[in-house]
Formats: C-alpha cells, structure tokens, sequence
C-alpha cells in the first residue's frame, strides 16, 4: 500500500503540474493606497481589450474588493504572454473611517467604507499567499517608499518566490523621485511610468511580457 501510495502521490503531483502550466497566469497589481493600481489596471485593460477593470477616484479605497480581467494578452517585441488581471484593495495597516470625512462623504457611508476596506486587505493578502503567479507592485513616486507595509509586502511576495516588477507611477507629477523607489528595492527592478498619462507603457508591457510570459 505505501508503494502504491506513493506511485499515486507522484502521478497526482506531475498531472498537477501538467495542468498548472496550461491555466490562465494570475497577476495581482498591489501596492498601497492611491499609488494608481485601479488606473494602471484600467489602462493595462483598454489597450489589450477595450474594457475597464472598475472606477478610479482620488478617493483612498475606492477599490475595497479584488477585480479580475481575464484572457489579456500582450504581445511585445517577439514575447506573447496571456494573463488574469487582479487589481487588489491598497494595503494599509489601519484603515480609519475619518480618512473619508476629508472627502464630504457622511459618517454612516464612511464607516461602511472603511469596514469594507479592511476586509479588502484581507482578501489582497489572501490572492497574494494564494492565488496570485506574479506581482505587480505599483508604488506612488512622489511618496516616500520606505514604510513598513511596503516593507511587509516586498518580504512576502520574495518568500513565496513570486515574479515581481516595480513601477513608480505619477512620474508626471511634480516631486516624482524614482530613484529613491529604486534604492529602496535594488533587488528588483524598477520600471518608471504614469499611468493616468499614457508615458513610458511601451517599457511597461516589454517588461510584463518578458517577466510573466
């Protein structure tokens, strides 16, 4: 019986990995709040497919729960990769509902808010340990990046030995400082864009097409 179980154990293991190499890759685009992960995703989105991920607002947590957009496909420079789009909540440490006061959203709905923004950090970190093949860390380029969630987030995404790329978005803004980005991760590779603006998506897809493909 032990033979066999583990004849078994090891056929189930092969025919996993079999299937495994043909299903769709997952990308989660992560990063902390208003870093333009929802913008990204959307312009990621129209460009290979014509549709939106989900509304942009400079409301922080506009984005509360995971969306998906399946079957894009980039074709760059000879590479073709097809992947899922995940656009996950911005993960924060704390998540206060006077964040939304500052936005004349009443006390009731920002209450709502920011419980519905915690359970969104919940299920990010779930895809993340989970459900995700590769990351997109979208970081805002006029913020400071050493923080601890960043901090937390990088480590994780490193220990489960996911594909990474960093983009320092907002470059069209003023104080955009994309080197300091690239000193905080000198592991990986930092890629400069803005995604509200259209610039620099050419060097975006090469590099997700050479990454995830």
């Amino acid at each position: 019986m032990g033979l066999f179980t583990e004849l078994r154990d090891s056929v189930s293991r092969v025919t996993g990995r079999l299937f495994s190499e043909d299903e769709q890759k997952r990308i989660g685009i992560y990063g902390p709040p208003n870093a333009g992960k929802t913008t990204l995703a959307n312009r990621i989105a129209r460009d290979w497919t014509g549709d939106a991920i989900g509304p942009e607002s400079h409301v922080p947590h506009e984005t509360r729960r995971a969306r998906r957009k399946e079957n894009v496909e980039i074709k760059r420079n000879g590479n073709s990769v097809s992947i899922d789009i995940v656009d996950t909540p911005g993960v924060t440490t704390k998540v206060d509902y006077e964040e939304f006061l500052d936005y004349d959203i009443d006390e009731d709905d920002a209450v709502r808010r920011s419980r519905e923004a915690t359970e969104g950090v919940a299920e990010a970190m779930h895809w993340l340990r989970e459900d995700v093949d590769g990351v997109i860390y979208v970081l805002d380029s006029t913020e400071d990046p050493f923080t601890q969630v960043n901090t937390m987030l990088v480590g994780i995404i490193e220990s489960q030995n996911l594909p990474v790329l960093i983009f320092a978005n907002k470059i069209d803004l003023e104080g955009s400082n994309v080197q300091q980005i690239a000193n905080a991760f000198p592991q990986h590779e930092t890629v400069e864009l803005s995604a509200l603006e259209g610039d620099n998506m050419d060097e975006v897809y090469d590099k997700i097409a050479e990454y995830f493909g």
